[in-house]
């Protein structure tokens, strides 16, 4: 048996900014003092005219993407989830969201899979803020391949996107000639009659485990790859709360204000039925390897699978 390909999807990201240049020229990137760890270095490799470090100074680098947006420009700024989401709010806010400026938003080392780190650079918060803001896309890939098809979509989207990446390497499921990604539209990766598993980025290919492991118990998981969390997919979120009767989220995020949110208010509006949250529960991340916090925060396949259980 061949092994299972792996690539974090922060890696996946830059690979797929050098192989986009050639296709836009309009494309520049900017970054803030952290082209080594969230790969953009692979675009400044190949378009060194066209990327600009800013320096540790997010909020100007977001003014000065603006000001490009401005140009005709399709800037693609760059930083750790936790400065440009965190740190950067503000600036997302009123410089790139409130104009509705053709922005996007690269952010990578998102999550509890920063791992030593630590939970000052371990954004669990990312999603809640960027769906606050108007007009604002958020897409959040589950692999390799799927980052390149995210990419690709948000250069042709019209408006600011944010974008979210891991620091893990993770599993390569999609194939690049059968995945057809378009942004608000979910993707079902596993049919099921018994319950709907919901998930997003890292947690897609975990929530796929768990559903092997919840058949053996003769439960039959239904499984949606959740890419884009705004706009969500409602129609999809309702076919499943209509054929199923219940439905789990899974984020490696907190579970206030980001997926598992998003879905059960759609539910809660239209079509109500259990819906019950895995992620993060109110608490901060902690250093670590992050397969252990993984495990600890009970969201590898293991974790999904016994809280599913447990709520079975």
């Amino acid at each position: 048996m061949s092994e299972i390909k792996k690539i974090a999807t922060r890696e996946s990201y830059g690979n797929a900014l050098a192989k986009y240049g050639a296709e836009y020229p309009d494309l520049v990137v900017l970054d803030a003092d952290l082209a080594n760890a969230t790969k953009t270095q692979t675009f400044k490799n190949a378009f060194p005219d066209r990327f600009f470090d800013c320096g540790i100074a997010e909020a100007n680098m977001t003014g000065i993407a603006a000001g490009l947006a401005t140009c005709g420009k399709i800037p693609f700024i760059s930083s750790f989830a936790m400065f440009a989401a965190g740190r950067n709010f503000e600036q997302v806010r009123n410089s790139i969201g409130y104009p509705q400026l053709n922005v996007k938003i690269g952010a990578t080392h998102a999550g509890i899979t920063v791992g030593e780190d630590g939970a000052t650079h371990q954004c669990l918060e990312d999603i809640a803020l960027m769906r606050t803001i108007p007009g604002m896309t958020v897409i959040v890939p589950a692999d390799d391949t799927e980052v390149f098809a995210a990419v690709k979509a948000a250069l042709d989207h019209k408006g600011p996107v944010y974008l979210r990446f891991s620091r893990a390497a993770s599993p390569v499921f999609y194939e690049p000639d059968k995945l057809k990604f378009e942004i608000g539209k979910g993707i079902t990766l596993r049919e099921g009659s018994d319950i709907t598993i919901i998930a997003t980025g890292v947690e897609v290919n975990y929530s796929l485990e768990a559903a092997d492991m919840l058949e053996k118990d003769g439960v039959k998981a239904r499984v949606i790859d959740m890419h884009t969390i705004k706009p969500l997919d409602e129609e999809l979120v309702i076919k499943a709360a209509k054929e199923t009767g219940k439905i789990f989220t899974v984020e490696e995020a907190t579970v206030i204000g980001g997926l598992g949110s998003a879905v059960a208010e759609t539910v809660a509006d239209k079509h109500p039925v259990p819906v019950h949250r895995i992620g993060v529960y109110d608490v901060f991340g902690e250093s670590g390897p992050w397969a252990e916090l993984m495990k600890k925060y009970k969201l590898d396949a293991e974790g999904i699978y016994e809280q599913i259980k447990a709520k079975l």
